[in-house]
């Protein structure tokens, strides 16, 4: 990512200058100096906080900021492979050798594609069709066509099988046929930093997927030559640390294990969840560095098959929030609000707003509502030493594993975002997929009034003496 340093007007550069040097009682500039531009970044606040009052000066004010609005892809040198990613669904099939096609023979690019692509049956032509049923026998023969010039580009494809081979530093660009999920699974399989990734709505919600298949060549062509504006959405990475073999038990006769309270429990359990080994997530690759893993939408923390409620400790910091006693409770990226989240009731975030989002699984509370928190805190989630049950804790609905207790979840934001590529602008793209993916704040449309309606018979200026009448008249 390019950065750029926060500028002030020179007017109001001059001013704080002045205060500085000449110990002047600070007056707030002209407001015209201070007018907004078209930025996604909040205005440089006024330092000044009265007569006396200043931000004490250190080395973190230096701040090296990009506006989210400026942020467009450039290429230091000319990509030369590509990731195709398709869901497995048969209508993908021509979008998906179309764009093959296109790119060995028309850009001369490299392409990669899982290998299980190769052995879908409807690309190939030794199938024993006897075997199969009547329909697939009826879409293999309609497919007959596409499945002639993929097998004329077989031999130019590079295939890959996921957690087995390490893509990074491989792949220059993504390009993604399908749902959200494709998306999804490509930031899954890059667990560091991430080519950019276009994606083509060919699946069912298609939030995440704001380009048309109409006309691929034009687009994939302005992105190849640099014309697409970014949108980098964040993500989590977590940790699991197990429970070590030191045990809290050498501590416990000091205060005497039957008089502890749950806060000093807590206490003791946080001491030695700091101790605690790194947990795996089953990687088999490089694409799970340090026994983290990285997920763009959330990590959900909930109760599994128990019968019992979650009971789970929050820690920010290193300082106890809260606990969440209910079915759980999900962690997510801005990204990630308008999935799962949404459904639990959060609000919904722009993935350009650097934040985390903390939403309880029907709380048994009624007070407890989803928070947003700073991106740069880290999460600590544990189960309360109290708790009945252990918990499941998944990462973006993949890798399921058993919390149990002494075990604990960190989660931080990741520095190696999603470049994903905008087919309009960062705020178009995304009140788009709210309106045509969610259908959000749709509802029949008020009648106005019409010009013979008697606007001043309001019943605002009704008296109780005409109700009275009424109810004489009803009489």
């Amino acid at each position: 990512m390019q950065h750029q340093k926060l500028k002030l007007a020179p007017a109001l550069q001059r001013h704080i200058s002045e205060v500085e040097e000449q110990q002047v009682t600070p007056v707030a500039p002209d407001p015209r100096i201070l007018r907004r531009t078209r930025s996604l970044n909040a205005p440089s606040p006024f330092q000044q906080f009265g007569p006396c009052g200043r931000i004490m000066k250190n080395s973190a004010m230096v701040m090296q900021i990009q506006d989210p609005a400026s942020q467009r892809l450039t290429w230091y040198k000319p990509p030369l492979t590509v990731l195709v990613i398709k869901k497995k669904d048969s209508q993908v099939l021509l979008p998906f050798v179309q764009l093959v096609e296109w790119l060995v023979q028309e850009k001369r690019m490299v392409v990669w594609v899982e290998s299980a692509v190769l052995e879908d049956k409807l690309l190939r032509d030794d199938v024993k069709l006897e075997q199969e049923s009547t329909k697939f026998r009826q879409v293999h023969a309609h497919y007959a066509g596409v499945r002639a010039r993929f097998l004329a580009l077989r031999e130019k494809l590079v295939t890959f099988k996921d957690g087995r081979d390490d893509l990074t530093d491989r792949i220059d660009f993504i390009v993604c046929l399908g749902g959200d999920g494709t998306l999804l699974y490509a930031s899954q399989l890059f667990q560091q930093s991430v080519p950019p990734v276009m994606a083509f709505y060919l699946g069912s919600l298609g939030f995440l997927t704001p380009f048309q298949c109409d006309n691929f060549q034009e687009q994939v062509t302005n992105v190849l030559e640099g014309h697409a504006a970014l949108t980098l959405r964040s993500r989590l990475r977590c940790s699991i640390h197990r429970k070590g073999e030191r045990r809290k038990e050498s501590l416990l006769p000091v205060v005497g294990a039957n008089l502890l309270k749950p806060s000093l429990h807590r206490q003791l359990n946080y001491m030695e969840l700091n101790n605690g080994q790194t947990g795996n997530f089953g990687c088999n690759n490089n694409n799970c560095p340090n026994n983290s893993i990285l997920v763009l939408n959330e990590v959900v923390i909930n109760r599994g098959p128990s019968p019992y409620l979650s009971n789970i400790d929050i820690f920010l910091d290193g300082k106890y929030i809260t606990s969440v006693q209910g079915d759980g409770l999900i962690v997510s990226t801005p990204t990630g609000s308008t999935a799962y989240a949404a459904a639990a009731g959060a609000s919904m975030i722009h993935p350009s707003v650097p934040a985390i989002l903390v939403t309880p699984i029907c709380p048994h509370s009624l007070s407890f509502r989803p928070i947003v928190v700073p991106a740069g805190v880290e999460l600590m989630i544990s189960i309360s030493p109290d708790s009945r049950n252990t918990s499941r804790v998944s990462f973006d609905g993949r890798n399921d594993q058993e919390l149990n207790h002494g075990d604990s979840l960190r989660v931080t934001t990741s520095i190696y975002p999603v470049p994903s590529i905008c087919a309009q602008d960062q705020i178009s793209d995304w009140f788009d997929s709210l309106a045509e993916g969610l259908h959000w704040n749709v509802r029949k449309r008020q009648k106005c009034l019409d010009e013979l309606s008697d606007l001043t018979a309001s019943g605002s200026e009704d008296t109780l003496d005409e109700f009275d009448n009424l109810k004489i008249y009803d009489a």
